[in-house]
């Protein structure tokens, strides 16, 4: 999730998994903290929505009526916003730090530590308040937006498909704009936490293939920008295991 640090005359510490030391034993017990470390958040929001958390009586409901996994109908299900977000990410983080500090080399805490700030204000805080700003301006005018999209004139099952994919355009273009400006700022933050904080100069330049590892921020982009929508409710459900993924980027950081 974050791009790959090159620090002027000091140590390189890492946050990918590929350029991690770590073990494959080591990082799932990582990924396990982490899932661990958000699971409390889960089960508080499950809660406030009305659904059990009494093992026999989930054990007893259908998997599609589980907290996680239920999207509709409105209200009746989990929704993640911008609070819910950052808490679970937060619970992620919290996880697979401790993880992390459990099983590695208590050399690499320290790159840890830079990276629990890393994750939290330049990949979750920052993207999470440019698309939450960014989307409550579009959603305001989006029946002008997409309606000015041209259409073609005709009933046939293509055209009808064709028109709804040309509507959709604007959201689509918004979402990636807004989470482009999102990745680029959370980027400036995670340079200026590194070398004011922790006097390393750091540079992360934003390539196109930066893009590839935000799947969690891009889950979350999509979800508030068609926030109320089927397809921004079954999306939600994607974002908890998406949001494993600052969790263990946390985890796996190595000087």
């Amino acid at each position: 999730m974050i791009s790959k640090v090159s620090v002027n005359n000091y140590q390189n510490f890492t946050g990918h998994s590929s350029d991690s030391g770590m073990t494959r034993k080591q990082k799932a017990v990582v990924l396990a903290s982490s899932a661990a470390g958000m699971t409390p958040v889960l089960a508080v929001l499950a809660k406030r929505k009305g659904f059990s958390l009494n093992p026999s009586r989930i054990i007893k409901t259908p998997v599609k009526d589980w907290a996680i996994f239920k999207y509709a109908p409105k209200g009746k299900y989990i929704e993640f916003e911008g609070p819910q977000i950052i808490a679970t990410a937060a619970g992620s983080v919290a996880g697979g730090f401790v993880g992390g500090a459990l099983v590695d080399d208590k050399a690499n805490l320290k790159a840890k530590k830079r990276e629990v700030l890393s994750q939290l204000l330049g990949n979750v805080l920052v993207p999470v308040g440019c698309v939450a700003g960014g989307a409550k301006l579009y959603n305001k005018y989006a029946e002008q937006i997409e309606g000015a999209m041209p259409q073609i004139k005709s009933f046939k099952k293509p055209a009808k498909i064709f028109n709804a994919v040309l509507r959709k355009l604007p959201n689509a273009a918004t979402t990636l704009g807004l989470l482009g400006i999102g990745i680029y700022l959370g980027n400036k933050v995670s340079n200026l936490i590194n070398e004011k904080l922790y006097h390393k100069k750091v540079d992360r330049n934003i390539r196109p293939s930066d893009f590839a590892p935000h799947v969690d921020d891009l889950c979350m982009a999509t979800t508030m920008m068609n926030e109320g929508s089927s397809f921004g409710a079954k999306l939600g459900r994607v974002i908890p295991l998406a949001l494993l993924v600052p969790g263990y980027e946390t985890g796996i950081a190595q000087d």
